[in-house]
């Protein structure tokens, strides 16, 4: 697995960023596993597979580190 930390949070929307391994990734609350994605902080170290999207690589299973 990756490892991140979470740039933005789009609470309202349910999606997010986490600043990887050269660029962000776009990750959907469906994809956070262990906690809830309101739990989630901006800053927070994560541990994150790569996936694809329609829009291009995304994160998938999102757990806090």
């Amino acid at each position: 697995m990756a490892t991140g930390k979470i740039k933005k949070l789009v609470s309202d929307k349910g999606f997010g960023f986490i600043a990887g391994d050269g660029k962000d990734l776009f990750f959907h609350s469906k994809e956070v596993v262990g906690t809830t994605f309101d739990s989630l902080r901006e800053g927070q170290e994560v541990e994150y597979s790569v996936g694809k999207s329609e829009k291009g690589p995304c994160a998938t299973s999102v757990r806090v580190a």
